[in-house]
């Protein structure tokens, strides 16, 4: 016989809002757009300057009298800073407001730029390099944030972050273009002067169009002021300098030996302060991570997701680079050009992925993604069976394949890593994600440059690089099927909302989501006929 089924609000797709806006009225359509075309500017010009000077670093070198090492550090510096602190700018973003962090973001990564377009001396670009990093650390996380509060609804969210990741992935494929035109028609101040248009655009834009609002959990007299008072000073402290350690052991180790007190001695003082980091979250009134988020399958199976296909595909983007200008003798203009078909495929499946993801969940999007850049990388790593080699017949197909599988990954991972967040943690998620995607990249640009050097560098160097590459997205292929299936993610976020609206009665929420699963699958079994 056919249970009958209590009357209940209808299952939802997995990845859904948290409600309305804070006015309790939902925002016009032109109102959001403007907000989206912000976001993903804003997302863009950030990304893109992680790659965008590679191709500029020898007029840089030469114009500013830069050694080797002070060469590296222009990219270091950037990395270093943008890495360390990103959680603590994703927080930001959920204390003091969302347009607070924007806004403030934006300033400091457009006066920096200015500053280091016209530094004289290496030790001044260094230093400005290191102010845009931590700019973009308060920005990046702001631009996700902002999306997941404006778009509360289930379809337009999803289609809004498939725009933000295919903008996100496009700005680092385009950086090389970027850089090798400026660089060749405008010299190289212009790599940085770019930024200034671009973030004063975005200022007044964020002015007008982003609304002003409390930050989560501050009360309407508090303010910004009350929002920095719950800081976690101590907790920042720790792991923003336990994240830096870690990425300057890794980043330290492309010029010196493993056992180089420079390289260990790093990575030993970073794992020592992360491990203080989670001794004061457990103490902490307001923690800077609340360990329970950790805790949550979906959110710590994704974000490790991301931590392997960041390893992966920022390492392809620097092995590709140099494969480019230093074995196929290519201009770093045409270098960066030979990059646009990936830059195609990453929004290509970005928008797959988008119009997926609502009938799938994340989980099988995910593994079909990295199955096909797993295929990509395995197939690109024969580059290394000659010394010589040809771009459409050696990389172009591989390349695409990739790329796409990227590009399907990209938005489900996100999604999975940030749903069913509460609006007062938008931007901790923020923060823990692009965290992730930032340290596996540094991680895995220092490992796989190790591989391509003890293999002897060029071609073959480069081959057996991006084999260990499709070890990173197999494993990341792998660990999706630990997230939960379409069904199981549904009743989990539909649980954790109950409990929201009533934590007093968690028991009978518990109980009720579970006759709730039993009635479904009955119906499943007998369904009705007729």
């Amino acid at each position: 016989m056919r249970a009958a089924e209590p009357s209940s609000p209808k299952p939802r797709p997995a990845i859904r809002g948290a409600g309305r806006s804070r006015t309790g009225r939902p925002s016009s359509a032109r109102a959001t757009t403007a907000i989206l075309v912000i976001a993903c500017t804003a997302q863009f010009m950030v990304i893109l300057d992680v790659s965008v000077l590679n191709v500029a670093l020898p007029a840089m070198r030469a114009e500013l009298r830069l050694g080797p090492a002070g060469q590296q550090w222009i990219v270091n510096a950037y990395t270093l800073a943008f890495a360390g602190l990103l959680l603590l700018g994703g927080r930001a973003a959920d204390l003091v407001g969302t347009r607070r962090a924007f806004l403030a973001g934006v300033t400091a990564f457009t006066l920096a730029s200015l500053a280091g377009g016209f530094a004289t001396e290496g030790s001044l670009l260094i230093a400005a390099r290191a102010v845009q990093g931590a700019g973009g650390a308060v920005l990046a996380p702001a631009t996700l944030t902002l999306i997941m509060r404006t778009f509360t609804e289930p379809a337009a969210r999803t289609r809004a972050m498939g725009a933000w990741s295919a903008v996100m992935a496009a700005g680092g494929a385009v950086g090389g273009v970027v850089g090798g035109v400026l660089t060749e028609y405008a010299g190289w101040r212009w790599v940085l002067f770019v930024n200034v248009p671009i973030g004063a655009g975005l200022l007044a834009a964020a002015v007008i169009c982003v609304p002003a609002a409390e930050a989560a959990g501050v009360g309407a007299g508090a303010g910004a002021a009350g929002g920095l008072r719950r800081l976690d000073l101590p907790g920042a402290v720790s792991v923003t300098l336990g994240l830096t350690a870690l990425v300057h052991g890794t980043v330290a180790s492309g010029t010196h030996a493993w056992g180089a007190w420079m390289v260990w001695g790093s990575l030993a003082a970073g794992a020592l302060l992360l491990a203080v980091f989670v001794a004061v979250e457990r103490r902490a009134a307001h923690p800077l991570v609340p360990l329970a988020t950790l805790r949550r399958r979906t959110v710590a199976t994704a974000n490790l997701l991301v931590l392997c296909m960041g390893a992966a595909a920022f390492s392809m983007w620097f092995m590709l680079s140099l494969y480019f200008q230093q074995v196929l003798g290519e201009s770093a203009l045409v270098a960066g050009l030979c990059f646009l078909p990936g830059s195609a495929a990453i929004v290509a499946g970005a928008q797959i992925a988008t119009r997926l993801i609502a009938r799938t969940g994340p989980r099988p999007i995910i593994l079909t993604g990295m199955t096909i850049s797993t295929v990509g990388f395995l197939w690109m790593s024969r580059i290394g069976a000659h010394a010589d080699g040809d771009y459409v017949t050696d990389v172009l197909g591989p390349f695409v394949l990739a790329t796409l599988g990227a590009g399907l990954s990209l938005m489900p991972v996100t999604a999975a890593a940030t749903s069913g967040t509460a609006p007062h943690e938008a931007g901790l998620a923020s923060g823990l994600v692009n965290t992730s995607r930032q340290m596996g990249g540094a991680l895995g640009l220092a490992m796989l440059g190790t591989v391509a050097a003890h293999a002897g560098g060029g071609a073959a160097g480069y081959g057996r690089a991006l084999l260990v590459g499709a070890a990173c997205t197999a494993a990341a292929g792998a660990g999706a099927l630990a997230l939960p299936r379409l069904r199981d993610l549904n009743r989990e976020l539909d649980r954790r909302e109950l409990d929201r609206r009533d934590p007093d009665q968690r028991d009978l929420n518990q109980r009720d989501l579970k006759r709730r699963e039993l009635n479904q699958r009955e119906n499943d079994r007998f369904p009705r006929k007729g």
